[in-house]
C-alpha cells in the first residue's frame, strides 16, 4: 500500500514553487492557477507580506495552547468582530472544524435557554460542510456517507430552494425539535449555487419567526471571494454563526467560527476548545490576510476584475454552446456549468497549463487569487477558449 493513504484523485502534477496567480514546477513550467488551492489563495501564492509576518512569528513563538492568552488571537478577533456581525470569535483549523463548532454552539443555545429538545438542523441538497462524520451527515450525500454508517442523527435535508415555493419546504421541516436552518450562501462543491438574495432574506425570516438559529457556511464564499467580505452582505442580512477558513489564512491552515453574544454566551470556560486553533503562526498569518483583503480598494478590485471574468466567461459559452452550457457565481467564485464532463475540461486545460477545479452539476469552478490582474483573466478565458476547440475537436472525432 502507498505510504500516504490513497484517498484522493491526485492529477499528475507536483509544484516546487508559486508565484501570485502561478505555480511553477520543479522542470520550470508554469502553470496559471484558477483552482486556488479550492478558494484558499486569497492573496495568490508567496504573498511576500504573508511570508514576512508568518517569518517573523517563526523567529518568536510557534505554540503555548490555548492555557495562555494569544496576543495575535486577540488582535485579529477584534479586527473581525469590527467588521462583520459577530461580536465574538473562536478559532479552528480547518472549516470542519468551525462548522462543529457550529452546530455545538447552536445545540448548546437552545439547551441553555430551556428548549433542550432543540438540536435537529435543517441543511439543503447539495450541501458540503466538511469531512467528519457530523458534517457530512449534515451534507446528507451518498457519495460521502457510504461506508461511514451509520450517519449520525439531527439532520433534516430539504431542497436546495430556488424559488420562493421551494421554501415551503423548509417551512414545513421546522418542527419542535429544530434548532436552526444552516447553509452556503453559495454552494462550492454543489456547483456554485447561490441563494438568491430575496431568498436568504426570507430565511432570516423563517428563522426568526420560528425562534430558531441560521448557521452560514462562509468557509468557501468568505473572505472577500465575492467581492464582499462575507457574501451573505449582498443579502444584507446577518446570521447567527458563521463559519470562516480557507481564505482567511491564505494558505496556512486556520479556520473561525463567528457569532452573536446572544448565541454565543452560553459557549462557558470547558465548553469546546482546541490544542492548535489559534496559535500565535495562524493568527500571524491571518492578520496578514485581513491587512489586505481590508485595505482600501481591495474589494473594488475583486469585483471589478470578477466582472470582467464573467463577461469573458459569457463570451466563451456564446462561442462554444457544445462545451458551456451556464455561467454561475458571485465574484471571483465562478463556476461554468459544461456539457461534457468537468474532469475532461480540466485535462484540456492542463495541456494548456491551467488549472481550475471540479464540482457538483457537472460544474468547472474557477477560483483564483483575489489579487489577479487584467492580463491574467485574458490569459485565462485564452486557455479556456483553447481547451473548448480541443474538447470541441475531440467530440467531432468520434
Amino acid at each position: 500500500m502507498e505510504p500516504v493513504l490513497p484517498t484522493y484523485a491526485r492529477q499528475p502534477l507536483s509544484f516546487d514553487r508559486g508565484e501570485g496567480a502561478w505555480l511553477i514546477t520543479k522542470d520550470g513550467d508554469r502553470y496559471l492557477d484558477f483552482a486556488g488551492g479550492i478558494a484558499v489563495t486569497v492573496a495568490g501564492h508567496s504573498n511576500p507580506h504573508l511570508v514576512n509576518a508568518l517569518k517573523d512569528q517563526a523567529d518568536k513563538l510557534w505554540h503555548t495552547s490555548n492555557l495562555y492568552h494569544i496576543e495575535g488571537q486577540e488582535r485579529l478577533a477584534r479586527r473581525l468582530v469590527d467588521v462583520s456581525f459577530a461580536d465574538t470569535v473562536f478559532f479552528t483549523n480547518s472549516g470542519a472544524e468551525a462548522m462543529e463548532g457550529a452546530m455545538k454552539m447552536a445545540r448548546r443555545f437552545h439547551n441553555s435557554t430551556g428548549q433542550p429538545e432543540r438540536y435537529r438542523i435543517i441543511t439543503f441538497e447539495g450541501a458540503f460542510h466538511g469531512r467528519t462524520l457530523a458534517t457530512i451527515a449534515a451534507a446528507g450525500q451518498k457519495k460521502l456517507l457510504d461506508g461511514f454508517g451509520p450517519a449520525v442523527g439531527g439532520f433534516d435535508h430539504v431542497p436546495f430552494p430556488e424559488t420562493d415555493g421551494d421554501l415551503e419546504a423548509v417551512r414545513n421541516a421546522i418542527g419542535p425539535e429544530t434548532a436552526a436552518i444552516m447553509c452556503e450562501p453559495i454552494q462550492g462543491e454543489g456547483g456554485i449555487r447561490a441563494l438568491r438574495p430575496e431568498i436568504l432574506r426570507e430565511l432570516r425570516k423563517i428563522c426568526d419567526e420560528a425562534g430558531i438559529l441560521l448557521l452560514l457556511d462562509e468557509v468557501q464564499s468568505g473572505m472577500g471571494r465575492t467581492g464582499n467580505l462575507f457574501a451573505h452582505e449582498w443579502a444584507g442580512i446577518t446570521p447567527d454563526i458563521l463559519a470562516s477558513a480557507k481564505g482567511i489564512g491564505g494558505g496556512f491552515p486556520l479556520g473561525a467560527m463567528l457569532a452573536t453574544e446572544n448565541v454565543a454566551q452560553h459557549m462557558t470556560a470547558g465548553s469546546h476548545g482546541s490544542t492548535y486553533g489559534g496559535n500565535p503562526l495562524a493568527m500571524a498569518v491571518g492578520n496578514a490576510v485581513l491587512d489586505i483583503v481590508l485595505a482600501d480598494g481591495f474589494l473594488d478590485h475583486v469585483n471589478k476584475i470578477a466582472n470582467r471574468a464573467r463577461q469573458g466567461l459569457e463570451g466563451l459559452k456564446d462561442s462554444h454552446p457544445s462545451i458551456v452550457e451556464e455561467v454561475r457565481g458571485v465574484g471571483l467564485m465562478l463556476g461554468v456549468k459544461l456539457r461534457p464532463a468537468p474532469a475532461d475540461m480540466m485535462d484540456a486545460l492542463r495541456t494548456q497549463k491551467m488549472l481550475a477545479v471540479g464540482a457538483g452539476d457537472n460544474v468547472l469552478r474557477l477560483l483564483p487569487p483575489l489579487i489577479v490582474g487584467e492580463d491574467e483573466i485574458s490569459e485565462a478565458l485564452a486557455r479556456l477558449d483553447k481547451a473548448c476547440v480541443a474538447l470541441e475537436a475531440r467530440e467531432t472525432d468520434k
